[in-house]
């Protein structure tokens, strides 16, 4: 896949075939990529879990918010949708950079195309609790979780349509069930000098 087609297709998914494993190959080349990621003067304060057991997937994404965006919990992913694999990206509290927030970024791009190059699906869950995913997860003290990334092959399309910046940019599902993700056109965020 060129990069612009891996671009358009790496979306958030909020559907997955529950019944289909990330393969320990894969999973180890998602991961192999943090190191690829830029962070802020090489500090690399970050650490990830990987959470590759499937009770503590399960106690994760039960510990999850799923597409505030939607109505009726639309976007939350049913009994054989569910994610198969999670990554808790932690930053640490004693080392705390006020470019932690880019370093992840950095990171979690990183993530998520590794995997959509494997037809991997994502998305990026920042509503978690980290008292819960510390119980689930148990890390040390000093460290806490702000986000966690889920992946699985997803069920769905996720699409992009352009709009104007006075339209509304909250994404919603067609009739088919799919993702319609509004973003402004280029020509209206961006200045040119």
């Amino acid at each position: 896949m060129n990069l612009k087609k891996l671009l358009e297709w790496r979306r958030s998914y909020r559907k997955f075939d529950e019944n289909k494993p990330i393969s320990n190959e894969d999973i180890e080349d998602i991961l192999n990529s943090i190191k690829y990621a830029s962070c802020v003067n090489n500090r690399q304060y970050l650490r990830f879990i990987s959470v590759e057991d499937k009770g503590k997937v399960l106690e994760v994404f039960d510990n999850t918010k799923w597409a505030a965006s939607l109505p009726n919990n639309l976007g939350r992913p049913k009994v054989g949708e569910r994610p198969v694999y999670f990554i808790a990206i932690l930053s640490d509290n004693d080392k705390k950079l006020r470019f932690n927030g880019i370093d992840e970024g950095l990171v979690i791009s990183n993530l998520t195309i590794t995997a959509a190059e494997k037809g991997i699906g994502s998305c990026i869950i920042g509503s978690i609790s980290d008292k819960k995913m510390r119980e689930i997860l148990n890390y040390e003290d000093n460290y806490y979780c702000e986000v966690v990334v889920a992946f699985g092959y997803p069920i769905v399309n996720s699409t992009i349509k352009e709009i104007d910046t006075t339209e509304d940019q909250s994404y919603y599902l067609d009739n088919d069930g799919n993702y319609i993700v509004p973003k402004y056109k280029i020509d209206e965020i961006v200045r040119r000098i």
